[in-house]
């Protein structure tokens, strides 16, 4: 019998049903349509023939727990209904694990999701659980100072990582941080970066920030580079270097009107494993998280986690030739 002649209705009646981990974030996004969020993506999954074990999370929580005991009991599809930050919370008890990622986007930017190629209603991402695309993505690994996190994102420092915590706030929609951000801004000094990519030395003068992408689109979905993509084994390293603030704002606003625009003092490499030491030391982030101070370790693990994906995705074709050499200047 061949399930793709048949209405859907009745094809997902006649599918095997599945069992599924939930994880639903009551707080992303709107939290007041949360009730309601939740009910659409039970009737939705009923409808698919998913049997979900629904866990609320909340302050405090201890996802990679609930995961991690979640696949010992069998269940190959864990689903998380929230945003960037549930994401995160969930990677470390996944990677290199047989279950797979599904994703349905309640938060405020779902860039995770954006760049998966997720969107539309939760019946049409709920639907993607059975018919998405199955893929097997990159994943990052960052220590500074005593801090270890995974990312799916990028990791900053310097000036976009001072800035980011009241960015975020500022999206949110609470506005007290803008004089901090406006403070921040106008005191911030550059650092004295040394580099090196995959055993290679590369020393940067005058530095304000730095930005190592897995993505194509980090934060409320501005995109870097459209050659950056989460399936090639690599890290994509863009350094500011001799850049005035003034030139970086420029940059910002025309990249978010027009997207990725050419700058002679940003430079572009390409590397497996990254080390940066910073005079000064540089403030980091991992994914919006702020880690420790200190030397600053970045490795890519290929292929490391499992994801459910929509019909296209952003970044390059997976058949794209990966460069070797990891000193490429864009």
């Amino acid at each position: 019998m061949q399930l793709m002649h048949i209405p859907h209705q009745i094809r997902n009646v006649l599918r095997r049903p599945i069992r599924a981990k939930l994880i639903f974030n009551p707080g992303s996004g709107q939290p007041a349509a949360s009730l309601q969020q939740l009910a659409d993506i039970l009737s939705a999954m009923q409808d698919q023939q998913i049997l979900p074990e629904v866990y609320l999370t909340s302050r405090g929580c201890k996802l990679e727990s609930v995961v991690r005991n979640a696949i010992k009991s069998g269940i190959k599809l864990i689903v998380v209904a929230g945003g960037d930050g549930t994401i995160d919370s969930v990677v470390g008890a996944m990677v290199g694990q047989e279950a797979t990622l599904g994703i349905i986007p309640t938060g405020t930017r779902n860039n995770v999701a954006f760049n998966l190629g997720i969107t539309g209603s939760i019946a049409e991402c709920v639907a993607l659980l059975r018919d998405g695309r199955r893929l097997k993505i990159d994943v990052g690994r960052v220590h500074s100072g005593h801090s270890r996190s995974w990312f799916i994102e990028g990791v900053a420092m310097g000036l976009i990582s001072d800035l980011y915590p009241m960015a975020d706030e500022i999206q949110h929609g609470n506005l007290a941080p803008l004089g901090g951000l406006l403070s921040t801004l106008v005191s911030a000094t550059p650092s004295s970066l040394h580099l090196n990519l995959d055993g290679k030395s590369q020393p940067l003068m005058n530095t304000h920030m730095l930005l190592v992408s897995n993505m194509s689109f980090i934060g409320p979905h501005f995109q870097v580079s459209p050659d950056v993509f989460f399936k090639d084994g690599y890290l994509d390293v863009f350094t500011f270097s001799e850049m005035t603030k003034m030139s970086m704002i420029s940059y910002a606003m025309l990249s978010m009107a027009a997207g990725p625009v050419e700058h002679a003092d940003i430079k572009h490499y390409r590397a497996r494993h990254i080390s940066i030491s910073a005079d000064p030391l540089m403030s980091v982030i991992a994914d919006g998280r702020t880690l420790k101070q200190g030397s600053v370790s970045v490795r890519i693990h290929p292929s490391a986690l499992r994801v459910i994906a929509g019909a296209s995705h952003t970044g390059r074709p997976a058949s794209l030739v990966t460069v070797e050499e990891p000193l490429v200047v864009a």
